[in-house]
């Protein structure tokens, strides 16, 4: 997931591709070894070329794995995902150290995020975080919801799909949005994390605004 957080003037790092696998059409699923700590939540930024400006992913693995990985979806116009798809095991690439302020605690929360954003919430997850929140995860086909076999059993019905694409058994027929729209009473002391476009983004801190939900609760990052 490619993201807005503004990146600090770093060190490139080489590392070698371990694993690079297409997990849906046109999404990828990257790995690396880790060689060094972060918290679940953070970015970092990959570059083929360490000539080149890195570009910020979000860190879709927990904070005790032994690999380090990055969940992104082709752009076709893009610099970066063509060929970074293209990768294999053994290929090189560069990354800097992780970073940014998009974390979790173990209040109870709502993560709430649209397509690629899923990755920093399956972080959390899976480095221990979210037992008592809700995840509310959209995407077009049901082919979007990454992760959805692990996230299921784990989150139970605490874990909602909105396909906005298809109808389909056990979906929330409909946008992210819609689906805050319908709930009610949305507890105000709750935190609300938001992880997708720029638009949906908006669109969800909107809503729960008018929910009540106080400014400061609503913890946002964007990715494009």
């Amino acid at each position: 997931m490619n993201t807005t957080t503004k990146k600090p003037a770093v060190k490139l790092t080489d590392v070698e591709v371990l694993t690079n696998n297409e997990i849906a059409p046109s999404v990828f699923l990257l790995s690396f070894r880790r060689n060094f700590d972060f918290v679940a939540g953070q970015v970092l930024g990959i570059t083929l070329d360490p000539e080149e400006d890195a570009r910020l992913y979000s860190i879709a693995s927990g904070t005790a794995e032994p690999a380090i990985k990055i969940l992104y979806n082709i752009k076709p116009d893009g610099k970066l995902t063509p060929p970074l798809s293209s990768l294999v095991p053994g290929s090189k690439i560069w990354v800097t150290v992780p970073f940014g302020n998009f974390k979790a605690d173990n209040e109870p929360a709502y993560w709430i995020s649209a397509g690629t954003g899923i990755a920093p919430f399956f972080s959390m997850y899976r480095s221990g975080y979210g037992q008592q929140n809700i995840l509310i995860h959209g995407g077009r086909t049901p082919q979007s919801f990454f992760f959805s076999d692990e996230l299921s059993q784990a989150f139970g019905n605490r874990y909602v799909r909105c396909c906005s694409g298809s109808k389909s058994e056990g979906l929330y027929h409909g946008r992210v949005t819609t689906y805050l729209q319908s709930l009610d009473n949305l507890p105000t002391d709750h935190k609300y994390y938001l992880c997708g476009s720029a638009e949906m983004v908006v669109e969800c801190r909107e809503i729960l605004l008018s929910k009540g939900i106080p400014y400061n609760n609503i913890v946002a990052e964007i990715y494009f």
